[in-house]
């Protein structure tokens, strides 16, 4: 009977969770000696006198540096300031806005929704939200008024268009298209964040009335696809997206620092936006967009599939080490070996038009031509940004993870991506 009742409680805690216990049983990501994994002390402090010598010429205000090699994270340093302002030193543990970030997290949540039989790529979102049924394309467009014309799209969205940023709707304020950012603002579409008390699904459903930049599956062109998403795995699941994310994903890894929205008390772990004026760095403002203290401010109703996240340097390179054991992390199981396989293909040919570059259904995809070009990892190696210069890379081959974290926008000079990327790589000593 004490057995019974012991297996009853682990289904149930399996069931509320939502995973899978897997044979894999890989160690959380601990700290070790660089040299223990391959990789060089000596080298890795190049990073360290590279980011040191890029506050010093004013090129970047802070930053995080994590690296992870094998499992084991051999370098995890802040530098600089969270706040040049108020002389506040930037913390390894402090938190930032991810912005995108946040699209591989919910192109994950979406996969492990398609495991279970949800659903299927190729599928159209209208079944799921009837308002994207007969789409329509942006024809004619009137600077007087921002009022426009359409036509018929020749196919519905999928859900794989919306993955790949290839389904034809825009991005409103950072749309390349004025006619598309003015169409939006006139609808009143929240792009990527909101202190109101505003849902996703009322956003979603405006913007399933607005015109596409093009028929869908005909180009790449980077949009709220994965907000449709956000509001997508809400309905599929039951659950709002919060929520999701934080049984089904963040639990599971350990990600204790990640979520759409804090407590006011962590406010003061929350690296400051900077921009530079007069060459001094200053608060950025949100150009009246945002208010840019969003995960601790406001209703926190909002959550953005596509842009929603705060995290930490720690967390992430948690769900990135899952990705590279192969869906498993600590002995939870989120995705097959074989989906992870079949996301890190390139799903859409030459239409991002980026070289060297691919997409998957997750990340961008370092091509055979990019591993060509040097300095950025073995060809499959993943990678992706946020608004807000935070970026990450991990390369399957190399078993290898790298995350610099900054908090800056519209400023010039700062080298920091490129060069960090490339000496993670040649820190590599096997």
């Amino acid at each position: 009977m004490k057995i019974l009742t012991s297996f009853l409680f682990i289904f149930m805690v399996c069931s509320v969770i939502g995973q899978t216990q897997s044979v894999q049983n890989t160690p959380p990501l601990v700290e070790a000696s660089a040299e223990s994994v391959g990789m060089s002390k000596e080298r890795l402090l190049r990073i360290e006198n590279m980011i040191q010598q890029s506050i010093e010429e004013n090129q970047i205000p802070g930053a995080v540096v994590l690296v992870a090699r094998k499992g084991k994270i051999v370098w995890h340093k802040g530098y600089g300031y969270s706040d040049v302002a108020k002389k506040k030193k930037l913390k390894r543990d402090d938190l930032f806005r991810i912005a995108s970030q946040t699209k591989a997290v919910t192109s994950t949540a979406v996969m492990m929704l398609w495991e279970e039989g949800k659903f299927q790529l190729d599928d159209p979102i209208h079944k799921w939200i009837p308002e994207f049924k007969n789409a329509r394309i942006l024809d004619t467009f009137s600077e007087k008024d921002s009022s426009y014309t359409t036509r018929s799209a020749e196919n519905a969205i999928t859900i794989r268009h919306l993955l790949t940023h290839t389904s034809g709707i825009g991005y409103g304020v950072i749309d390349n298209d004025d006619r598309m950012k003015k169409i939006y603002q006139k609808a009143g579409i929240v792009d990527a964040f909101t202190t109101d008390d505003y849902k996703i699904g009322e956003n979603i459903k405006k913007l399933a009335k607005l015109p596409l930049h093009h028929n869908p599956g005909d180009a790449y062109v980077y949009s709220e696809g994965m907000d449709v998403l956000g509001y997508f795995i809400e309905i599929v699941s039951g659950m709002p997206l919060d929520q999701f994310f934080e049984q089904r994903i963040f639990q599971p890894l350990g990600m204790v620092d990640t979520r759409f929205y804090y407590p006011n008390s962590a406010a003061q772990r929350l690296v400051a936006i900077q921009t530079k004026k007069d060459d001094t760095w200053v608060a950025y403002e949100g150009e009246g967009v945002f208010d840019v203290d969003f995960p601790v401010k406001g209703a926190k109703t909002f959550f953005s599939g596509g842009a929603g996240l705060s995290s930490t340097a720690k967390d992430y390179a948690c769900f990135l080490q899952m990705y590279l054991n192969g869906g498993e992390y600590n002995g939870y199981r989120l995705l097959s070996r074989t989906t992870i396989e079949f996301m890190m293909t390139n799903q859409i040919g030459e239409l991002r038009g980026q070289i060297g570059e691919h997409y998957g259904l997750a990340f961008g995809l370092l091509s055979e031509k990019g591993f060509e070009l040097g300095g950025k990892g073995s060809k499959g190696s993943f990678n992706w940004g946020g608004a807000f210069n935070t970026q990450y890379f991990a390369d399957p081959k190399e078993d290898l993870i790298g995350i610099i974290y900054k908090q800056t926008r519209h400023i010039s000079g700062d080298q920091t991506k490129w060069k960090f990327r490339q000496m993670v790589g040649a820190s590599i000593d096997d």
